[in-house]
């Protein structure tokens, strides 16, 4: 593509060298710069691209967008000096790949929890409808039935638009994107045109990277702030948060809720293992999810749905035939009649839901017992409040590790240990092998009991040491199960 097409409707400060630069491809990581490419310097929260602008140049790059000039200019090489280089990549990216936004109708899903369950019910709704769509979120990121392993929950801006270049180019008319808050924060979405935005909520998550909760509620309000006037805003109103999302957006605005006046409002009727009775603007209908949690996850789906121009005849019979997402609430028995939940459950919320859940699903005759731990590296501050949750709303918590990456899980396990309250002191034990862990569970049990294992969810790897180790935890329980009803 020609520099000058490239740079269409993309403020520059400068420029120096050849405008008509042919750019072969382009890219932010120097180690990647290719022959006639196009390198653009950031500014990243642990180094800055501008140190490496004359690698780029000796792989071959020609044209250089960054935000200060170097003193050593070259010869036969451009330099571009924009305000904001990270801001300045996502429109470049979607120039470059065709602006492929503009050509689906692109739906981004934000929150602490639920972004993957609702964006995976989007596509598989849709792709029931008869549409061709493409998801990108934490598991997976789908191209119609091309499934590509994901890497991040949102990805770079470049990766992104080539996804959905990629999309276009099959044939897809939706594609569902979880929108994080990191890449909110490092301008991932850049350019991007969205059509409609959701929020699911937001509780204590990621402050070892926002630092303040101000901070991550204002990344994720930024989302909203950024829409177009022709873009649709959903927002959950039972989340005391909700409101903010909308409060300077120029986006249509639209609610959803279970508890207050709503646009979209749901109930649940019946709630049992099997699934739920739920009733969305007066009409009520039968699904195999179950639990709180996931009536708002469908009803933001069916938000969405509708806004999207459907009908509630033909969307509600489809949510009927959805199934479960992988890792989110799954459920299986072992043939000693011990019953197990599989959750992705690694926030306070999140793991608060899932116990909530089940507890007002189970008679009080059968025992609840929770295998939970917390991801290292992360967000400290939510370890003691996810101890205290799992000891008080479970019979017997067992704590264990998580993926514990650089950490000693034995320090992780004080820190979550530190949240129990004294009178909840006897209903735990820590044991850091968590296969060691899931093992306690199912020799505790008696038939009828429950076994939640949490915070891993979809992952078929334990990370130690920076060292990816295959674990399942579904895998696990199953072969325990077998192995010890023997």
């Amino acid at each position: 593509m020609k520099l000058d097409e490239l740079l269409n409707r993309i403020p520059v400060s400068e420029i120096i060298g050849d405008k008509n630069q042919e750019i072969s491809e382009m890219t932010f990581d120097s180690r990647q710069a290719v022959e006639q490419g196009l390198y653009v310097a950031i500014k990243g929260t642990v180094s800055d691209g501008h140190d490496f602008i004359n690698s780029a140049i000796e792989k071959g790059a020609k044209v250089i967008v960054c935000e200060n000039i170097p003193t050593d200019i070259k010869d036969e090489i451009t330099y571009i000096k924009v305000k904001d280089a990270a801001k300045t990549l996502g429109h470049v990216a979607s120039n470059f790949y065709g602006n492929p936004s503009s050509k689906l109708h692109l739906i981004g899903i934000t929150g602490t929890n639920g972004k993957t369950s609702t964006t995976t019910l989007l596509f598989d709704i849709f792709k029931m409808l008869g549409f061709k769509c493409a998801l990108i979120s934490t598991v997976e990121y789908r191209i119609d039935e091309e499934v590509i392993p994901s890497t991040h929950t949102t990805p770079d801006v470049i990766r992104l638009n080539q996804i959905l270049a990629k999309a276009v180019s099959k044939g897809c008319e939706y594609a569902f994107m979880e929108v994080s808050s990191h890449g909110i924060h490092q301008q991932r979405t850049e350019g991007l045109q969205f059509k409609i935005a959701g929020f699911t909520n937001i509780t204590h998550d990621h402050l070892d990277y926002h630092k303040t909760f101000e901070e991550y509620l204002k990344t994720k309000k930024r989302f909203f702030d950024d829409l177009s006037s022709d873009a649709v805003a959903i927002t959950n109103v039972d989340d005391k948060n909700g409101n903010i999302m909308l409060q300077n957006t120029k986006a249509s605005k639209k609610t959803y809720a279970l508890k207050t006046m709503s646009d979209f409002h749901g109930k649940i009727t019946e709630v049992d293992f099997n699934g739920m009775l739920l009733n969305f603007n007066g009409k009520e209908f039968w699904t195999t999810l179950t639990g709180k949690f996931n009536a708002y996850n469908l009803l933001l789906a069916y938000a969405v749905a509708i806004e999207c121009g459907f009908h509630e005849d033909d969307i509600l019979p489809t949510i009927s035939k959805l199934k479960r997402v992988k890792g989110r609430f799954e459920t299986l028995k072992s043939d000693g009649g011990i019953f197990f939940v599989v959750d992705y459950a690694h926030t306070p919320d999140a793991l608060e839901n899932v116990l909530d859940s089940i507890n007002e699903i189970r008679t009080k005759n059968e025992r609840l017992i929770t295998v939970f731990g917390c991801g290292g590296d992360r967000d400290k501050t939510k370890r003691p409040e996810m101890g205290k949750i799992a000891t008080k709303k479970s019979t017997l918590a067992i704590i264990t590790s998580d993926n514990p990456r650089s950490e000693d899980p034995a320090q992780i396990i004080k820190d979550i240990e530190a949240g129990v309250e004294p009178q909840f002191y006897s209903k735990y034990t820590s044991i850091p092998d968590r296969r060691e862990a899931i093992k306690m569970a199912i020799k505790f049990a008696e038939p009828k009991d429950i076994i939640v294992v949490a915070g891993k969810g979809h992952e078929t790897y334990q990370e130690i040491n920076g060292v990816k180790h295959h674990f399942d935890d579904q895998e696990t329980i199953i072969e325990l199960a077998r192995l010890m009803s023997k």
